[in-house]
C-alpha cells in the first residue's frame, strides 16, 4: 500500500521544490547570474534593497526576460495540473487529461487557422494584429468544449462517457484539419506552425502575462471550493447526489473552468502535454485521493515540472532551445508507461 505523506510536510516539500525552481529559473540560462545577484536584482525591481549601479545587465535580463517568463511558466503549469486534477475527478480515472474534452485540439486548430490564413485579416486595426493568434486560439478551445459539453447533454443530463467519445472524435478531427493546414503551408508558416504545437515560453511578455495570471487565480480560488463535492464524485454520481451535491452543476463547473484554464494555457505558451496527467496522479500517489490536498499541492508541482522543464529546454541545447513540448513528453511518458506497467501488475 503506498505510503500517504501528511499535509504539512508534503507543503513544505513542494513549497522548497517551487522556490528552488524559481531560483533556478531566473539564474541560469545563456547569461547566468550569480544567487546573491539575482535575488537582490529582483529585489530592485520590486521597488526594495538598495539600486546598485552594478546590477543594470542583471536588472535588464531579469525584468525583460526571465521574470516574465518564470511567472508565465508558474501560471500555465498550476493552471494544467489544476485542470488535470478536475478532469480525473470528472472521469473518475487516474488517467484522464485536460485535452480528453478537446479544449487542447481547438486551441491548436485556432491557433493554425490564425498562422496559416492570418494574412486574411490584413483589415484588422495594427493594435489588434499581434493579439490575433491568441484570439484564435483561445476561441477554438471554448467552441470545441462547447460542441463536446453540448454533445453529451441529453434531457437536461450530463453523460460523462458521451463527452469523452465526443472530445475524442473532436480532437481527431481538429488533428486532420491540422494536418491539413500543415500540407499547405509554406516553409515559414510551416516552422512557426510546428513551433508552436511543440509549445514553448519563449517570447513572454507582460501583455501576454496578466490574463492567464488572472484566469489562472480564478482557477486556483474556485476548485478548491469543490474539493468536497470531487471527493463526494469519487464515490459514484448516485451517491454524491445523495450525500447532497449538484452533480450537474458540478460537471458544468469542470468542464467551463478547464477549458477557460487550458485554453488560457494553450494560447499564452502553445500545446504542452502530460503535466495535467503526470503531475495529478503523481501527487496522488504519495498524498491520497483527498481533493483537499490534492489540488493545492498539484497547482505547486505543476508549477515547479513546468519550470525544470523550461530550464531544460533552454540548457541542453544552448544556445539553442527545445520546444517545452518535447520535454515534458520525454518526461512524461516514460512515466505514462510505467503507470500501465503499474496497473497491470
Amino acid at each position: 500500500m503506498t505510503r500517504v505523506l501528511p499535509p504539512r510536510p508534503l507543503f513544505a516539500l513542494l513549497a522548497v521544490l517551487l522556490l528552488l525552481s524559481i531560483w533556478l529559473s531566473l539564474a541560469l540560462g545563456p547569461v547566468s547570474l550569480a544567487p546573491g545577484d539575482t535575488w537582490r536584482a529582483v529585489l530592485n525591481l520590486a521597488g526594495m534593497g538598495e539600486a546598485d549601479p552594478q546590477l543594470a545587465q542583471a536588472k535588464l535580463i531579469l525584468g525583460q526576460i526571465r521574470l516574465p517568463r518564470t511567472l508565465l511558466g508558474l501560471a500555465v503549469g498550476a493552471v494544467l495540473a489544476l485542470t488535470g486534477v478536475a478532469m480525473q475527478g470528472l472521469f473518475r480515472n487516474p488517467l484522464a487529461d485536460p485535452g480528453l474534452i478537446g479544449v487542447s485540439s481547438g486551441a491548436a486548430l485556432g491557433a493554425a487557422v490564425a498562422i496559416v490564413f492570418g494574412s486574411a485579416f490584413g483589415g484588422l486595426p495594427a493594435a489588434l494584429e499581434p493579439y490575433l493568434l491568441s484570439v484564435s486560439a483561445f476561441a477554438g478551445g471554448l467552441a470545441v468544449t462547447a460542441t463536446v459539453y453540448r454533445l453529451g447533454r441529453r434531457d437536461g443530463q450530463t453523460s460523462v462517457a458521451t463527452m469523452l467519445l465526443a472530445g475524442i472524435a473532436l480532437t481527431a478531427l481538429a488533428a486532420a484539419t491540422i494536418g491539413l493546414f500543415t500540407y499547405l503551408a509554406d516553409d515559414a508558416t510551416l516552422r512557426t506552425l510546428t513551433f508552436w504545437n511543440l509549445g514553448s515560453l519563449n517570447g513572454a511578455s507582460y501583455a501576454r502575462l496578466w490574463p492567464l495570471l488572472l484566469i489562472t487565480a480564478g482557477v486556483a480560488l474556485w476548485l478548491p471550493r469543490r474539493a468536497a463535492a470531487l471527493n463526494a464524485l469519487l464515490l459514484g454520481e448516485s451517491e454524491a447526489r445523495h450525500l447532497g451535491f449538484s452533480v450537474e452543476r458540478l460537471k458544468r463547473e469542470l468542464v467551463f473552468l478547464t477549458a477557460l484554464g487550458v485554453g488560457a494555457a494553450v494560447t499564452a505558451a502553445g500545446l504542452i502535454g502530460f503535466i495535467g496527467l503526470v503531475v495529478p496522479h503523481l501527487i496522488r500517489l504519495v498524498s491520497g485521493p483527498d481533493h483537499r490536498v490534492l489540488l493545492p499541492a498539484s497547482a505547486l508541482a505543476g508549477a515547479s515540472l513546468l519550470l525544470v522543464a523550461d530550464l531544460l529546454a533552454r540548457l541542453l541545447l544552448a544556445p539553442a532551445e527545445l520546444p517545452i513540448g518535447i520535454v515534458t513528453a520525454l518526461l512524461g511518458a516514460p512515466f505514462f508507461l510505467f503507470l500501465l506497467v503499474r496497473g497491470r501488475n
